[in-house]
């Protein structure tokens, strides 16, 4: 366990505004608890779907919880239009959303014999759809001088070029557009902000709901719990570079092919 007091993100600036969005979430709580831990973390805007029905995060005071929908552009503007007027400019943007499963009828493909065009839709709806609505409405509120970073957890199994198994369409496809979109944001905003970055995460295979229905196949001294991960992704946020924006890059901080 790290000191409470030894910044994982020494990077940015001494007082620097974040993000966090999909805060209930096994990740995106992690990044939470991390971030009301950091020095120099002056305010932390956690969002969800519905914050009033979650306390999760009550005795983290310094935090401010707002509604969000990634699924509705209209919650998405709203909780920007707030972070705008409290914090005026923010560092660090962490979208923590996605889907691979519900506990009902989604289910990653195991064949293109069972792709349904309602499974694509929905899939492509959070995993890609939403963080782009994310950064519409979130890029123009990084800070204009010194490093800021707009971050999305993407996948591996997003990679075109890594993909030797096949199955799983829906969830490959999602995270091979969000990579894609991301990468286009990035170009965008180096014309406009220099030392800003947008970038997609891999954070390994995580001990969340998300992975729990795989994890016997998943041998056990590769699986990390939730606040493992995020303590690692943001010390790769703290190493990131203006050259690595628009890439993919995974929780060791090497870049992994598109």
């Amino acid at each position: 366990m790290r000191r409470p007091t030894e910044p994982l993100l020494p990077s940015l600036s001494d007082a620097f505004n974040a993000v966090v969005i999909g805060a209930t979430g096994g990740l995106g709580g992690a990044f939470v608890h991390a971030l009301v831990s950091e020095p120099g973390c002056e305010r932390l805007f956690c969002t969800s779907r519905r914050p009033e029905n979650n306390d999760a995060f009550a005795e983290n005071t310094r935090a401010v919880h707002l509604a969000l929908d990634i699924e509705d552009e209209g919650s998405v503007a709203s909780a920007a239009e707030v972070v705008r007027a409290q914090a005026g400019k923010i560092h660090l943007v962490l979208v923590a959303t996605g889907i691979l499963h519900d506990d009902i009828t989604l289910q990653p493909e195991k064949s293109w014999k069972h792709v349904n065009a309602d499974s694509l839709d929905r899939v492509f709806r959070i995993n890609a759809i939403g963080p782009t609505l994310v950064a519409k409405h979130f890029l123009p509120l990084l800070a204009d001088e010194g490093k800021a970073v707009f971050a999305a957890l993407s996948a591996r199994v997003g990679s075109i070029s890594d993909n030797r198994l096949g199955g799983w369409h829906a969830y490959r496809a999602s995270k091979a557009a969000l990579n894609m979109l991301l990468k286009t944001n990035a170009v965008e905003l180096s014309r406009i902000k220099s030392d800003a970055l947008c970038v997609a995460l891999h954070p390994g295979t995580v001990d969340t709901r998300l992975s729990a229905p795989f994890q016997r196949n998943i041998p056990s001294k590769t699986m990390v719990s939730p606040e493992m991960a995020a303590t690692r992704m943001l010390k790769v946020v703290n190493a990131l570079e203006p050259s690595d924006s628009g890439y993919l890059i995974d929780w060791d901080g090497s870049r992994i092919p598109f």
